[in-house]
């Protein structure tokens, strides 16, 4: 923070939304940007190769396993995991900072960092965002950005994020053809949270 700049007498708000995958996380945050909600949205570093499409410092931060453990070990992650064999993690810092400002702060990530991410800060608002069952596999197929066997074990793997719901403060149903429901009740919950008589303290060390 600049020299003689006040802290805001009300820090913003941690939310992360997650689920998952294939229930539509990235096209819930595309359509809030473009609605202009505010929010701060922390872009995540991965080892995972860049798909078409995708641009670097915008969808992903685009790095190597080296660079990657050494963002560990230096301790700038807020949380990290390995995930299909890529890691993936959450820059700390930038969400610090947007935080002391005020702003209200979005981390997209899975449900193993979700629960690292609640662990450390039992404030943040945790949303799981979810699909009728019976569409998840074809939502993976319409990607087209995994193979046959990579889309089994993520359906493997998302049996197991649904016994995971006790974890989180909401959950939103993200049904096929209806995005802009899912997304109202997004920053419906967000609103309402911003709102609160007794807020959430977030602290960032």
């Amino acid at each position: 923070m600049e020299k003689g700049k006040e802290k805001p007498k009300h820090g913003g708000l941690l939310f992360v939304l997650s689920g998952p995958s294939g229930a539509g996380k990235d096209a819930v945050l595309h359509r809030m940007k473009e609605f202009s909600f505010p929010f701060h949205r922390v872009v995540t570093v991965t080892t995972r190769s860049q798909r078409p499409g995708e641009k670097d410092g915008v969808d992903y931060h685009f790095t190597s396993d080296a660079e990657f453990q050494e963002m560990v070990q230096r301790g700038e992650l807020l949380e990290s995991a390995e995930v299909y064999g890529r890691w993936y993690g959450t820059p700390k810092q930038p969400v610090k900072e947007a935080l002391d400002g005020g702003q209200n702060v979005i981390l997209r990530v899975d449900v193993q960092g979700a629960a690292t991410i609640k662990s450390l800060v039992p404030d943040a608002v945790l949303i799981f965002l979810t699909s009728p069952s019976l569409e998840y596999e074809e939502r993976l197929k319409q990607r087209q950005t995994e193979s046959d066997g990579e889309r089994r074990l993520r359906m493997e793997k998302i049996d197991g994020e649904m016994k995971s719901l006790s974890l989180f403060d909401y959950m939103v149903v993200n049904h096929q053809g209806d995005l802009d429901s899912a997304v109202s009740q997004v920053m419906a919950i967000i609103t309402a949270e911003r709102r609160r008589v007794n807020r959430r303290l977030v602290s960032l060390e």
